[in-house]
């Protein structure tokens, strides 16, 4: 029985938050997190409330500006919020819809017929959030001001400031440093590729991105795609080798839904498939993408046997079967769409599901009879997938695993750690017997695993599954971790919560590393949503002088670790784990309390997409351009 808390429960007890107190005490619950990736949210929330204006029609230029001393800008040629007494409140209704949550225009009062901000709390949280917030109104050819300060606290009220000759609204903040205490810094690349996405899904609209930390050329972009997520698809597929020419593109309207989709076939085996709603990336998926693969199959299949491409006493393609090599964009315009938390990463809407069925089914229907070639290829290639998701099948079942004790009969000298609580446990995927053997001595037992491989793991870029699974790495690893993969595949069967990945600090180490990380990221994406992925940084260096030894994980620390020491020392360059005995190794890169470990994680998953394609993937070009256009911040450098 629980101990019962020494406290009386009376009124006083009871904690009631004004105003944007709530937003503050749990930003989590209104942005997701106080991280990067919350930091980020702000600046959507007050660009979706600019594009929301030009979905209604009223607005077709949207310019954000990331200023020095990360503030952001966001302005737009709309109609510029209501600057009247709110009936309700007695304050403008400027004031209002910045302070008071669940305030807003899209609750069913005909001001917005299609929105991506639905719960009224997007530019309140965002001010709750803020040291400080600037409110600029263009309206009826006046101009007004308002500014908050301190978390949404008014500093100056709504006030006419002067006559405009333009529409618009313009909102300019900073982040609060006490609520994003890891740090206030926003990432160019991050709010690029985000605007960018946007000025795909929505053609009407003109994006500018201003970075006034950039010069040149650089410190303006401006994204305009008349094509719109046609050209979505063929921006995504620039590294790639399509296999019909014609994109795929068609928009169907049904019950005030709108739904838009563009989609393209390519020679290689991963699928990607990208959906919105109302513009917000549904990253968790939902009924539109439930609607969408239904209806993908069945078409496939029906043309399928209508034109004899399928015998009578051919199984029809699975859903896996018809996805292989696709790229698609989803796009679903909603008047009331439901979705899971504030964050909306996954839709919810049932008659979505039927909708999007039904159109894209007619969609697709038409594309194929209009192109009977790309129809024989898109076919031809589902067989070809069919036949290797079958020689897959057999391979996959060597993955399981039925009992603890299959472990020991597995390939790979995997030592396990004596802990059967996943929570605590941890597997360090090493390079070779040698850095094995240094972790196998040095490590906890009790909650640490080893795992050794043996030399490079096959590039799953390239590979077919059957030729994944094949691979006694591979297998090994999925054995070990126990979760199963694909449609197959349950986290809380996994047995490590920490999969570190530990290889030498030299450029083969860095390439078992990043062919450990398409792996991962291709076959097993849920580990490392959930944050199960490390790497581990081993240092670079030891510098010692009589008993005293230090370590440095860079060149930065080495030279202050020198300066220390002063003129005498020694220097050892630590190339590979296997140089290190138990004791270093254990005390440099796996004990808990001292250790660095990088959590790996995806802040975009399009972007991560375009990456490992471009890395991994068969085509040099592309890999050469990145190359040269990267070498510039290439610091370290083994020859």
């Amino acid at each position: 029985m629980n101990k019962k808390v020494e406290h009386s429960y009376t009124s006083d007890d009871i904690q009631v938050l004004e105003g944007l107190e709530a937003v503050r005490k749990r930003p989590g619950m209104y942005i997701g997190s106080t991280s990067s990736r919350g930091l980020h949210h702000l600046v959507w929330e007050i660009v979706d409330n600019a594009i929301d204006e030009a979905l209604a029609g009223y607005a077709d230029e949207i310019t954000v500006t990331l200023e020095k001393d990360n503030v952001i800008s966001v302005e737009d040629n709309g109609r510029g919020v209501p600057v009247g007494i709110h009936e309700k409140t007695g304050k403008s209704t400027a004031e209002t819809i910045f302070t008071i949550l669940h305030a807003g225009g899209k609750f069913g009062g005909g001001a917005y017929k299609v929105s991506g901000g639905l719960h009224g709390v997007g530019g309140a949280a965002v001010n709750a959030l803020s040291e400080f917030m600037e409110v600029s109104v263009y309206r009826d050819g006046k101009a007004y001001y308002l500014r908050f300060e301190n978390g949404g606290n008014v500093a100056v009220p709504l006030e006419e400031v002067g006559t405009a000759e333009h529409q618009g609204t313009t909102v300019r903040f900073k982040p609060d440093i006490l609520i994003f205490t890891e740090g206030i810094e926003f990432q160019h690349d991050i709010l690029r590729d985000r605007l960018r996405q946007l000025a795909f899904l929505n053609k009407d609209i003109k994006i500018n991105f201003v970075d006034e930390n950039l010069e040149g050329d650089n410190k303006v972009q401006v994204f305009h795609y008349e094509g719109g997520i046609k050209e979505y698809v063929e921006f995504i597929n620039k590294n790639k080798n399509p296999i019909h020419e014609e994109i795929l593109y068609g928009e169907e309207e049904e019950e005030d839904i709108i739904v838009e989709i563009a989609m393209q076939y390519n020679d290689g085996f991963a699928s990607g498939l990208y959906s919105f709603c109302n513009n917000i990336n549904t990253q968790e998926g939902g009924t539109h993408e439930d609607g969408f693969r239904l209806a993908l199959t069945r078409v496939i299949n029906n043309y399928a046997r209508e034109h004899n491409l399928l015998k009578k006493e051919d199984d029809n393609f699975q859903g896996d079967d018809v996805r292989e090599g696709l790229t698609a964009i989803l796009s679903v315009k909603h008047p009331d769409p439901q979705y899971e938390g504030q964050t909306k990463t996954k839709l919810g809407n049932s008659e979505v599901r039927r909708i999007v069925s039904s159109a894209f089914g007619t969609i697709f229907e038409r594309y194929l009879l209009e192109h009977p070639d790309a129809a024989k290829i898109i076919v031809d290639k589902a067989v070809i997938a069919s036949k290797a998701r079958v020689a897959a099948k057999n391979a996959r079942e060597l993955t399981r695993r039925k009992g603890a004790l299959e472990i020991s009969s597995l390939p790979g000298k995997l030592a396990d750690c004596s802990s059967r609580d996943a929570k605590e446990s941890e597997i360090f995927i090493v390079e070779g017997d040698s850095a094995g053997g240094s972790a196998k001595q040095g490590r906890d037992s009790r909650i640490q695993a080893i795992l050794p491989l043996r030399g490079k793991i096959l590039n799953v870029e390239k590979a077919r599954l059957h030729r994944i699974f094949d691979n006694s790495e591979i297998r090994m690893m999925f054995t070990a971790f126990g979760t199963g993969i694909a449609d197959e595949m349950d986290l809380e069967k996994l047995r490590y919560h920490k999969i570190v990945i530990m290889t030498d600090a030299d450029v083969d180490g860095a390439h078992i590393r990043t062919l450990l990380l398409t792996f991962f990221y291709r076959f097993l994406r849920p580990l490392i949503e959930q944050g199960h992925i490390y790497i581990a940084q081993p240092p670079l260096y030891k510098i010692s002088r009589g008993r005293k030894e230090d370590y440095a994980y860079d060149d930065e620390e080495l030279e202050l670790l020198k300066e220390e020491y002063g003129e005498r020392y020694d220097i050892q360059r630590y190339k590979g784990l296997g140089e290190m005995n138990p004791e270093q190794l254990w005390d440099t890169t796996m004990n808990p309390e001292t250790r660095v470990l990088i959590q790996v994680q995806i802040e975009d998953a399009m972007a991560a997409d375009e990456i490992f394609e471009t890395l991994m993937g068969d085509e040099v070009a592309p890999r050469r351009e990145f190359i040269l256009e990267n070498a510039q911040f290439v610091t370290d450098l083994d020859y």
